[in-house]
């Protein structure tokens, strides 16, 4: 059964993930369909721009902690949403939460409707937010980001657009994403392409410098005993021990 469901219209591939009972979680099978299909786009000549999207209640909730994907996987993934020579456009009506948010900051543009929410959660389940800093640390405020990571507050879309994690917030995500979309399907996609390759390489470099060693500390934290405590309790609905 497929994760991730796809149609087209105009130009603009839409891959709208598709697992809504577990919140359409970074599970490994999720995050190979979603890398396969990008693939499809990306030689795809009928294919402008891709807008990554959701069914459900949840853009996404983070890793599957069932399941999820080996850290090198999803880090190839994030990489491949910043490569890619075509925009990639998130369209957000839902909560968002931990690894979620590094595939918004793999996207070049976001819009949110107001009622998402976005969490970084991983401190509370006694990890940290490693590989989705790679595209994240270079598009977000500094301050912002020591608050989120260090609290895992929630925060709503007006506070996530001040912040850079996302672009545009409004009532309605499709009317943000309506002239957005328009500019897309008037620019060349030779244009797009190249203009693409300027505005990714901060992050890029991000990734050539930092992708081995926040990969392995993903790893390392991920197998830990206060990760395992934190996902238990995460699993069986409690507090972990830690809290006070």
């Amino acid at each position: 059964m497929t994760q991730v469901r796809r149609s087209h219209e105009r130009g603009i591939t839409t891959l709208a993930l598709d697992a809504p009972e577990r919140r359409n979680a970074l599970s490994a099978e999720l995050v190979g369909e979603l890398a396969d299909a990008l693939t499809e786009c990306g030689k795809d000549r009928d294919v402008r721009a891709v807008v990554l999207t959701h069914t459900g209640t949840t853009f996404c909730a983070g890793a599957d902690l069932r399941r999820p994907p080996h850290p090198d996987t999803f880090v190839a993934l994030l990489r491949q949403i910043v490569e890619l020579d075509k925009p990639v456009v998130a369209r957000v009506t839902g909560h968002v939460r931990a690894g979620g948010l590094g595939l918004l900051g793999a996207c070049d543009i976001a819009a949110a409707s107001h009622d998402a929410t976005f969490a970084f959660t991983e401190v509370r389940i006694g990890v940290a937010p490693a590989v989705i800093s790679l595209p994240l640390l270079p598009r977000m405020d500094q301050r912002a980001v020591a608050r989120y990571y260090l609290t895992g507050e929630r925060l709503d879309a007006v506070e996530a657009a001040r912040i850079g994690l996302v672009t545009a917030t409004g009532e309605d995500a499709d009317a943000v994403l309506a002239p957005v979309l328009d500019g897309l399907r008037r620019a060349s996609p030779q244009g797009l392409a190249e203009t693409k390759r300027l505005i990714a390489t901060k992050v890029l470099d991000t990734f050539d410098r930092d992708a081995a060693a926040l990969t392995a500390l993903s790893a390392a934290l991920f197998s830990s005993a206060q990760a395992r405590e934190g996902m238990t309790a995460f699993l069986e609905r409690r507090d972990p021990l830690w809290v006070l």
